[in-house]
């Protein structure tokens, strides 16, 4: 019998299995019914950010950064993450969310939008950008912890449905996919998937190397760069509730022609690739961490942010798990919240 099971290998999955064994579970198996990694985080775009407008989710990317550091450039670039502001109530809502991180030891700052080469500025207003935070390849980085967990005796298996393992205790961390888990124990998850999709240019030679990660705070549109090409990310017209991943190319030209206004070193760019993946969205925005039911553990409903976050969350409820207690504040993200009518607090959701 397997004491503990983790069904999911994304990003979350895997940090929560590598802190139980860091923690001493001598007994973990990370089941996925699928090929490793093959889920939300194969198809994420990478962005890891500490610029929340909650305290709550705050804390749990500033508690995530440094992991994320440590495994070096070739997993994670701290290019930085600039939004820009068009509107004086976007420029507003910065600041309030500037000095909320500032407060909880996120070093985000004013900047000038022209400290981004290239990018059109003239209709911006202002500008913050954390330099500490920047982009990644998650699912490497998933992979890569799925390794060191290996090394420290998890037993990860491919191709295998966690409920078809016996277990003590079971940690669901599928995603959009964690509700039909959770039923099959008795445990109602309110999450539902919207799908979201990505667009890839062509080559666009001479991009920068030090590019950050650029948002548009009352668009949502937001791009990076990977290689010698940009990745292009926008929230659809009308919300996309389906575990239907068929990309819209009906959108494409207005990304397009974003990009173009935006940064116009890629006014030339086409789409070469696109493609369409899942958020796992709870009623608030926030996840569920912690027990939902006897020996039954959640970490899922992260809305679009479970890689970012999936350091201290991995390590938070293996603590839990493990000692009965964690070094973080999980109350936030309590099941037992949406009995009080949660609201919707997390409002960049991007």
């Amino acid at each position: 019998m397997a004491r503990i099971v983790v069904a999911g290998s994304g990003a979350v999955g895997a940090s929560d299995a590598y802190n139980l064994a860091l923690l001493g579970a001598d007994d973990v198996v990370v089941a996925e019914r699928g090929e490793l990694c093959s889920g939300s985080t194969s198809r994420a775009m990478g962005g890891v950010r500490q610029q929340f407008s909650t305290a709550a989710e705050v804390v749990l990317a500033r508690e995530s950064i440094d992991v994320f550091a440590s495994l070096g450039a070739e997993y994670f670039r701290q290019v930085g993450y600039v939004f820009l502001a068009t509107t004086e109530e976007g420029l507003a809502g910065l600041e309030e969310r500037r000095a909320l991180q500032n407060e909880l030891g996120v070093p985000v700052e004013r900047v000038d939008p022209s400290v981004v080469n290239g990018l059109t500025t003239d209709d911006v207003l202002g500008a913050t950008c954390c330099w500490a935070d920047g982009v990644a390849d998650p699912p490497a980085v998933a992979r890569e912890i799925l390794r060191r967990a290996a090394e420290l005796g998890v037993d990860v298996r491919e191709n295998v449905a966690a409920e078809e393992i016996e277990h003590d205790v079971l940690v669901i961390a599928c995603g959009p996919w964690s509700a039909e888990l959770g039923a099959r124990y008795g445990v109602d998850l309110p999450i539902r998937p919207l799908c979201r999709q990505l667009l890839e240019t062509s080559p666009l030679p001479g991009l920068p190397d030090d590019l950050p990660m650029v948002v548009e705070v009352e668009t949502g549109f937001h791009f990076r760069r990977r290689g010698d090409r940009l990745l292009l990310a926008m929230g659809d017209p009308e919300p996309r509730w389906t575990f239907d991943t068929t990309v819209d190319e009906s959108l494409i030209p207005d990304r397009l022609e974003r990009i173009a206004h935006r940064y116009p070193p890629a006014a030339a760019a086409t789409v070469d690739r696109s493609w369409a993946g899942l958020y796992d969205m709870t009623p608030d925005a926030h996840p569920i961490v912690g027990r939902v039911a006897d020996d039954v553990y959640a970490a899922c409903g992260f809305s679009g942010h479970g890689f970012m976050q999936s350091p201290a969350v991995g390590r938070a409820l293996a603590e839990l798990i493990v000692n009965g207690e964690s070094s973080l504040d999980l109350g936030p993200y309590s099941l037992e919240r949406f009995e009080h009518g949660a609201a919707f607090p997390e409002r960049l959701v991007l």
